[in-house]
């Protein structure tokens, strides 16, 4: 098959993939779809084994010989399991009215975010690959505060549009990376909530912060608009129970020092971000996507 015909076949694939899970949710009761999707879950890490040795590394990096081999596998299929169930969730989206997602996500620290956004400069939430991140921006569109997702372009546009409809049909405004700068500022300027992942490896456009005690190259993006704008930050988690509904946990803002020296105070803000996602997965390891190379990039000898 010819490049580009294999390439848009992958595609087409990838989008049957992505379909079918949504398609869950519409043969099988909710619950029991969020169940079949983490059998999905089970099954690509203990048989097809996709970037399985990734995720087992990626463990014992960060926890080294705290936790052995079998904990280390233990937790990395439970993170498989939470991925495709999020997934299944992310993919029902247009199926959950705004009633349903607020009876499914309890809030906790939500004084935090209505006390940032009565400042009228905006809000920057930072989380991570971390729980059912795309049901906690749903979440909160659902609760009637205004939010943007600041989105990268996937590689397959077939998935990429899919997804963002998905966004879409929530209240979600989306912001695209190309015109990120723009795109966010205009954004605050109208009070509005705008959710940043800040946690992939940012290749050589990073800033070396710690992460799991590694220097881990991170996008200092969220950290450079709220020393710019002077508005606050907050760092945002959602974790699963066992009955399939969710806790989401906001902590308190953090802001920039206007007086102090621009680059320190965006590493500052940067860490300080890592160290709060750190904290949540060390809590709760099973709810982090592990399979991410993370610690692709090597910092400058």
């Amino acid at each position: 098959m010819h490049a580009t015909g294999w390439k848009r076949f992958r595609h087409r694939l990838e989008l049957f993939g992505v379909k079918l899970l949504s398609w869950l949710p519409l043969v099988l009761p909710y619950r029991w779809s969020i169940k079949a999707g983490g059998l999905f879950g089970a099954f690509a890490f203990d048989a097809v084994r996709i970037r399985r040795r990734v995720t087992l590394d990626n463990l014992e990096r960060a926890f080294g010989d705290t936790i052995g081999e079998a904990e280390r596998v233990r937790i990395g299929r439970r993170s498989y399991v939470n991925f495709a169930k999020s997934m299944v969730e992310f993919a029902s989206l247009r199926r959950l009215s705004a009633e349903r997602l607020r009876e499914m996500v309890r809030f906790h620290g939500m004084e935090h975010v209505d006390a940032a956004l009565a400042e009228g400069k905006g809000l920057v939430a930072v989380t991570g690959h971390f729980g059912s991140w795309e049901l906690l921006g749903a979440s909160v569109a659902a609760r009637g505060v205004p939010i943007d997702f600041l989105i990268g372009e996937q590689t397959n546009n077939l998935v990429d549009d899919y997804m963002n409809g998905l966004r879409r049909s929530v209240g979600i405004g989306l912001i695209a990376k190309g015109v990120a700068v723009r795109g966010v500022f205009r954004s605050l300027k109208k009070n509005r909530l705008v959710a940043i992942l800040s946690d992939q490896d940012a290749r050589k456009s990073g800033i070396f912060v710690d992460f799991f005690g590694i220097p881990s190259s991170t996008h200092p993006g969220a950290a450079q608009f709220v020393w710019k704008i002077g508005c606050p930050m907050i760092f945002a988690s959602i974790v699963r129970r066992e009955d399939e509904t969710h806790d989401v946990w906001f902590n308190p803002a953090m802001r920039a020092d206007t007086g102090a020296e621009g680059e320190g105070e965006i590493f500052r803000l940067t860490s300080a971000l890592m160290k709060e996602l750190e904290s949540v997965i060390r809590d709760h390891p099973d709810h982090y996507f592990w399979a991410h190379r993370r610690w692709k990039t090597k910092p400058p000898e």
